[in-house]
C-alpha cells in the first residue's frame, strides 16, 4: 500500500515537472531549466514504475533486460546528442519523434496479444453481441487507436528525415490523394471490424499496422520542402497522441499526462505555423508546398533581371553609419556556423551606436524555433529577436537589412504574384528598408524551390560567399573603418 501512494506522489510531481518544463520553455532564459526539470520529472517516473508498479508495488519482474535496455539507450542517445550539428537538429528531432511513434506502436501489438492470450479479445465481441463488460471493447479500441496513430508517426518521420537529409526526394504518385484515401481507410475498417467482431486473429492487426506504416509514408512522401517544419510539429503531436493511447491502455497517469502535453502542444503549434504562412492545415498536406510544383515556378519567376553585387567594404561602411541594422537569419546562417560571427558583428555595430535587431520568421529554418535557438546558442540577447508582425512596421526606419541566408521568408511573390506557390504566405517585408544586403553562396533557389525577385530590385546588393566567411570580412572591416 506504501509503495503505491510513494508511486502515485512520484507520478503527480512528474507531471507537475513537465507542466512546469513545458511553460519555462516557453522563454530562452529558462528553456535550459525547463527540460532539465521535465527531464528529472521523466526519471521519477520511468524509475517509480520499475521499482514500485505492479501487484504489490514490488516492481517489474524483468528489472534486468529494462535496465540494460535503460543503459544502452541513454549511451545511444546521448552520443548522438553531442554530435549532432544544429543544422542536423531538425533531422534529429524527426527521428527521435519517430522512435517515439514506434514504441506506441509495439506497445499495441503486445498488450493486443496480452489480450488475446488473456481472451479479453473475445469478450469484446461479445460486446456486440450482448453480453461482456465495456472495459474490453474500450481497450480494444484504444490498443488499434494506438497503433495506427504510431505507426503512421513513425513511418512519416522516417521519410521526414530523409527528405531533411536529402536523400529523399519528393514524390507525387498518380491518383495520389485517392491512393492515400484508400490505404488509410482500409486501415480504419479493419481496425473497426476487429473491434466490432467481424474480424479477428493476429495476422489482421498486421496487414493494419502495414496499411498505417505505408499510409505514413504515402502521407508525407509528397509533401514539399518548405512544409516540413509544418509537417515535424503535426507528427510529433501523433506521436503524443498515441503515448496517450498508451497511457490509457496501462493506466497510467504520468504517461497519460505527458501524451496528452505533447499532442496538445504540437497540435496547437501545427495551427500557428499555419497561420503565419497564411495557409490551411488542408493545404499545407494536399499542396505539395516547395515541392515538384516549385521547378516551373523557379523556371518562370525572376528571369531576366539583373542584379547588383557589392563588396564585404561598401555593407560595412553602410551598417556602421547607419542608425538601424535589422538582420535576417536563415537556414544559410545554420549551415556556416556562423551565429557566433553573426553575434560578434552585432556587438561591434552596437559599440558605434547603432541599433541592432533579429527579425524572426515563424517558419524560418527547418523547424519550429530553429533560428532562435541558433541565436540563443550564440548568447544573442532574446530581446534583440524580434517575431515577424512586430518588426515588419520597423523596416521603413531600417537603413540596412542584413539578410543572411534566408530565402522564401523574404521573397515579395508572396505578396505580389498570385501564380506563385508561396502567394499568400506573410513574409518578413524587408524591401520596404533604404538598403537591403542578401549574403547567398549563390543565386540558386530556396527550400521553397523558387527564385526571389528581391534579388533582383535595385535597392538590394548582393554579397556572395559562405556566410561565416563573408561575415568575418564584415567585422575586420568594421573594425578597420
Amino acid at each position: 500500500m506504501m509503495q503505491t501512494q510513494i508511486l502515485e506522489l512520484l507520478y503527480l510531481l512528474a507531471s507537475v515537472s513537465f507542466v512546469l518544463g513545458l511553460k519555462w520553455m516557453n522563454h530562452p532564459d529558462s528553456a535550459r531549466r525547463g527540460n532539465l526539470l521535465a527531464a528529472v520529472g521523466m526519471t521519477l517516473a520511468v524509475f517509480g514504475t520499475i521499482f514500485l508498479a505492479g501487484e504489490g508495488g514490488s516492481g517489474m519482474s524483468n528489472k534486468g533486460i529494462i535496465l540494460l535496455g535503460l543503459v544502452i539507450g541513454t549511451a545511444i542517445g546521448t552520443v548522438m546528442a553531442r554530435r549532432v550539428k544544429m543544422t542536423g537538429m531538425p533531422q534529429m528531432v524527426s527521428f527521435f519523434n519517430g522512435m517515439g511513434g514506434a514504441c506506441a506502436a509495439l506497445i499495441s501489438i503486445l498488450e493486443f496479444r496480452e489480450m488475446q492470450h488473456a481472451g479479453g479479445v473475445e469478450h469484446a465481441i461479445e460486446l456486440v453481441t450482448g453480453s461482456a463488460d465495456g472495459g474490453s471493447a474500450m481497450k480494444l479500441l484504444i490498443i488499434f487507436a494506438g497503433l495506427i496513430i504510431g505507426a503512421v508517426s513513425f513511418s512519416g518521420s522516417i521519410i521526414a528525415y530523409g527528405k531533411l537529409e536529402d536523400k529523399i526526394k519528393d514524390r507525387v504518385l498518380p491518383m495520389q490523394q485517392l491512393v492515400n484515401l484508400l490505404v488509410f481507410g482500409g486501415a480504419l475498417a479493419i481496425a473497426g471490424l476487429m473491434v466490432g467482431g467481424q474480424l479477428e486473429g493476429t495476422l489482421w492487426l498486421y496487414i493494419t499496422l502495414g496499411l498505417a506504416l505505408v499510409y505514413g509514408i504515402l502521407f508525407v512522401l509528397p509533401i514539399g520542402g518548405a512544409d516540413m517544419p509544418v509537417v515535424i510539429s503535426l507528427l510529433n503531436s501523433f506521436t503524443g497522441v498515441a503515448a496517450a493511447c498508451g497511457g490509457f491502455l496501462y493506466d497510467n497517469n504520468v504517461m497519460l499526462m505527458g501524451g496528452v502535453l505533447v499532442g496538445s502542444a504540437g497540435t496547437i503549434l501545427t495551427v500557428v505555423m499555419c497561420n503565419a504562412m497564411n495557409r490551411s492545415l488542408t493545404n499545407v498536406l494536399i499542396g505539395n508546398f516547395g515541392g515538384n510544383k516549385g521547378g516551373a515556378a523557379a523556371a518562370k519567376s525572376g528571369s531576366g533581371g539583373t542584379i547588383r553585387e557589392v563588396s564585404a567594404t561598401d555593407v560595412a561602411i553602410m551598417m556602421k553609419y547607419g542608425q538601424k541594422v535589422i538582420i535576417v537569419p536563415g537556414y544559410g546562417l545554420a549551415v556556416a556556423q556562423a551565429q557566433h560571427v553573426c553575434h560578434e558583428l552585432e556587438e561591434l555595430l552596437e559599440k558605434e551606436g547603432v541599433e541592432v535587431k533579429y527579425a524572426i520568421h515563424p517558419v524560418a529554418g527547418r523547424m519550429p524555433g530553429h533560428m532562435n535557438v541558433l541565436l540563443a546558442e550564440s548568447n544573442v540577447s532574446y530581446d534583440k529577436l524580434v517575431e515577424m508582425e512586430h518588426i515588419n512596421p520597423e523596416f521603413n526606419t531600417c537603413d540596412v537589412v542584413l539578410v543572411v541566408g534566408a530565402n522564401d521568408v523574404v521573397n515579395p511573390a508572396a505578396k505580389s504574384d498570385p501564380s506563385s506557390p508561396i502567394y499568400g504566405m506573410p513574409i518578413l517585408e524587408v524591401e520596404n528598408a533604404r538598403q537591403v544586403i542578401v549574403m547567398k553562396r549563390s543565386m540558386k533557389a530556396g527550400y521553397a524551390g523558387i527564385e526571389n525577385e528581391l534579388f533582383y530590385q535595385p535597392k538590394t546588393g548582393m554579397l556572395f560567399g559562405d556566410a561565416k566567411a563573408t561575415l568575418t570580412k564584415l567585422v575586420n572591416e568594421v573594425k578597420t573603418l
